[in-house]
């Protein structure tokens, strides 16, 4: 078998352990010296690609690796950007192809979430339409967990073991500093349609009585005298009451609840929920408030990394490695549960046309009744997940990330010009 060079780029929002992926790529594609000659990254997703802005990765030495395994963010660069359908932009595609070509690139991962996915069958049909030999895989990533076919998505583990750990702290301190005027915390989490960060700060509580109180998630339309009703009871019963808001909630009207902006192609840049649900109880009750957003934060914690988390992101992206070279075209990786007390898990192979924009909500089950809250069954899904830490090494008391400055590939195209 002749060898063939393989291209790795990451996607979408970063998390905490995507390097772990790429570092596990790496690691596992240079242990195929028989089939693989060069690993490539392309800088900032599919626009490196098609910009020809690729790096090889063979100067990062073995210690290199694992320093890049243990830095949040995304090493490579990310972007996020859809190609348009090969019907519709054939020219984008050509160039697509003929960077692929001009280095020699026969295997193609693709480290991202839901829109990731529907880039690698995308890429995959037209390498079949153009009879080009390529293996597109995907490679699971999203801090918000809602990739369908995979049990959990790496990146969540850690979000949420931050999230969580946000909650808990805050709590401590609001139970300290609560009055007889009534006081009200908002923490607002990412989750634009699944609240799967805002489920898992239930996991900060060790009691009926411990922050959250309440969690709002997308999934359920928000009712303003419920939620209203369920503070003001906690409040009379505790003094304070905290809450845990997705900053996707929605209205009975399946209206947002809050938005901040819009993008050239109408994606709704969210944020504010958290400030809009604080400034209501303000107005509605009279109690203080104050509220947080995280932001950035929540999916770049390196210093909270959930031992699980960083096991799934490397055993993904060895399986990438390991489907690929056997030919499985338009897959991924997923992780699949087998138990959960004790927690075991392994990977399995999923078509990627079966999950590509599918979005995995939290399902009824994982939902109180009253809307306000998670399930048991929710807390043993999620515990799992955020158990085990994975420190960073340290230096003049920060976190000692490595920073990467690899040689770009030489240019063998014109400029691209879209």
């Amino acid at each position: 078998m002749s060898k063939a060079n393989l291209l790795y780029a990451q996607s979408g929002g970063v998390t905490a352990v995507i390097n772990a992926s790429a570092a596990a790529v790496i690691e596992a594609a240079r242990g195929r010296p028989d089939v693989v000659g060069t690993v490539l990254a392309a800088r900032h997703g599919i626009l490196g690609v098609l910009a020809e802005d690729l790096v090889d990765t063979a100067g990062l030495a073995p210690d290199a690796l694992q320093a890049l395994a243990h830095t949040p963010g995304g090493a490579f660069g990310s972007c996020r950007f859809d190609l348009d359908p090969p019907q519709d932009n054939p020219a984008q595609y050509d160039r697509l192809f003929a960077v692929l070509a001009a280095h020699d690139i026969r295997y193609f991962l693709y480290n991202g979430g839901n829109g990731s996915m529907d880039t690698v069958a995308k890429i995959s049909a037209a390498a079949r339409a153009r009879g080009y030999p390529l293996v597109c895989v995907g490679i699971p990533k999203t801090v918000d967990n809602d990739l369908e076919g995979s049990d959990c998505s790496p990146g969540f583990g850690s979000a949420a073991k931050y999230a969580a750990t946000a909650m808990l702290e805050a709590g401590l301190d609001l139970a300290a500093m609560s009055s007889r005027v009534g006081r009200a915390f908002v923490l607002e989490v990412m989750g634009r349609n699944a609240g799967w960060i805002a489920a898992a700060t239930a996991l900060a509580a060790r009691g009926p009585d411990e922050p959250p109180h309440i969690i709002l998630m997308p999934e359920v339309p928000f009712d303003e005298d419920v939620f209203l009703d369920a503070v003001r009871a906690t409040v009379e019963r505790l003094g304070y009451c905290a809450i845990t808001v997705s900053e996707g909630i929605r209205r009975g009207d399946g209206s947002l609840l809050m938005e901040q902006d819009h993008d050239s192609k109408g994606h709704v840049q969210l944020g504010g929920a958290g400030q809009c649900i604080a400034r209501l109880i303000q107005a509605r009750l009279g109690y203080k408030h104050h509220w947080a957003i995280p932001d950035y934060l929540q999916r770049a914690a390196g210093h909270l990394v959930s031992a699980t988390d960083y096991a799934h992101a490397m055993a993904v992206g060895a399986a990438a490695v390991d489907f690929a070279l056997q030919g499985q075209d338009c897959v991924m990786p997923a992780i699949r549960r087998l138990g959960d007390a004790p927690y075991t898990w392994d990977v399995v192979l999923v078509p990627v046309s079966a999950i590509a924009n599918l979005e995995r909500c939290v399902p009824p089950a994982f939902i109180r009744a009253d809307g306000l809250h998670v399930t048991d069954a929710a807390l043993t899904y999620l515990r799992p997940l955020i158990e085990g830490e994975i420190s960073p090494a340290f230096r003049a008391g920060l976190p000692d990330y490595a920073r990467f400055e690899l040689p770009g590939v030489k240019r063998a195209l014109p400029p691209y010009r879209p």
